[in-house]
């Protein structure tokens, strides 16, 4: 089975929110709310990834040093398994626009229940809250 390398992130606004992005029509797990980041390319580090991501998705843009590795996701899905580093971000430049059609939601941590989301992005659910 193929490992699949996903870097994900918690942008964290100062209200205590975090950032989920709504997958749009077209994409598998179409919407189901997640947190944003994408695929890490060959050659590239995880925080390479969420940087090129974040700034590709949502217009804003970061640095490495923002970026505090919190906990992960491991997840078999029926074609792949999903490995899926997730960073805590509270620092940025720009407003997160939505650039490829997903909807975006700021979600307070007691709230991300209320929310459907992938298998894989589940279990992230109470350490955030208790980070939080």
């Amino acid at each position: 089975m193929k490992t699949l390398l996903v870097s994900a992130v918690a942008l964290i606004d100062v209200d205590g929110r975090i950032l989920l992005a709504q997958r749009p029509p077209g994409k598998s797990l179409a919407g189901l709310w997640e947190f944003p980041g994408g695929k890490v390319e060959p050659g590239e580090t995880p925080e390479a990834a969420l940087i090129r991501e974040l700034h590709e998705e949502l217009g804003i843009d970061t640095h490495a040093s923002c970026l505090a590795p919190l906990t992960f996701a491991s997840h078999s899905y029926p074609d792949f398994h999903l490995l899926m580093p997730l960073f805590a971000c509270r620092r940025w430049q720009g407003t997160p626009q939505a650039r490829e059609g997903q909807t975006l939601a700021w979600v307070r941590p007691q709230a991300l229940r209320d929310y459907p989301m992938p298998p894989a992005d589940l279990p992230l659910i109470p350490i955030l809250r208790d980070w939080l």
